[in-house]
């Protein structure tokens, strides 16, 4: 079992930044990458980012509507997973999930994801 936290959620004004952490426990050895997602009320759950959980090829990707924007990082000695969000805007209020896959392979879908943290709402103000 691997269990994931999340923190560093809050309210910000649009143009702001945020930057959401993500900790893994258990038995981290079996993830193979790690996603965030977000869901906002009344609409399925997004995929946001993945990054290779372990390795010199990070294999990051991002969606198009924030690409340049965020930035996914990881830092394995301390079983860490992040997500650098700049030039925020209102669209991106949500509550953001990260996720772990121990499925090999590149995948955007949610299902694919074994493991979830509790989720830590963004909010961008106008």
């Amino acid at each position: 079992q691997v269990q994931l936290v999340e923190s560093g959620g809050g309210l910000v004004q649009a143009g702001g930044s945020l930057r959401l952490s993500c900790a893994a426990f258990g038995r981290t050895f079996s993830i193979y990458s790690m996603g965030w997602f977000r869901q906002s009320p009344g609409m399925e759950r997004e995929f946001v980012a993945r990054i290779r959980w372990s390795g010199d090829y990070t294999d990051i990707y991002y969606i198009p509507s924030v690409k340049g924007r965020f930035t996914v990082s990881r830092d394995n000695a301390k079983n860490m997973v992040y997500l650098q969000m700049n030039s925020l805007k209102p669209e991106d209020t949500a509550v953001y999930y990260c996720a772990a896959t121990t499925n090999i392979g590149f995948t955007t879908l949610p299902t694919a994801f074994d493991y979830w943290g509790q989720g830590t709402q963004v909010t961008v103000s106008s």
